[in-house]
């Protein structure tokens, strides 16, 4: 029996959907911020929240463990090196969704994903106040 057993299909293969979050989560490390639709954020949120808790760790295992879900040695990096950090201290909760609205062609809910107590660096050339 299926009692409390709960998938998020998102209308793909399993392959699909599991490399669709691994590139989330990936996206989430490298830019600390990701714009995605609200159900897609939730995934998203439990996988990056797992793999912080792992990296906390911070054994040769669960190095390995991480490389084989996120499948990018450079966010592996990042995540141990500045994701950890960030973290210290806080028993959990280390992402947050923030609600956009809806998208204009289909009317997705969408949200934005970012990292709790993180600095998000902009890349925008007008954002410079020089006068």
């Amino acid at each position: 029996m299926r009692h409390q057993k709960q998938n998020v299909k998102l209308g793909r293969s399993p392959s699909h959907r599991k490399a669709l979050l691994s590139s989330l989560v990936c996206n989430l490390i490298k830019c600390r911020r990701v714009t995605t639709t609200v159900q897609k954020a939730k995934l998203a949120r439990i996988e990056a929240e797992k793999l912080v808790t792992l990296a906390r760790k911070g054994t040769l295992h669960a190095r390995r463990l991480a490389a084989s879900r996120l499948r990018q040695p450079d966010a592996v990096a990042l995540l141990f090196s500045d994701i950890v950090p960030l973290c210290e201290g806080r028993p959990g909760g280390y992402t947050r969704i923030l609600k956009l609205g809806r998208r204009r062609s289909d009317g997705a809910e969408m949200a934005i994903l970012e990292w709790v107590g993180a600095a998000v660096v902009s890349t925008d050339a007008s954002s410079d106040d020089s006068k």
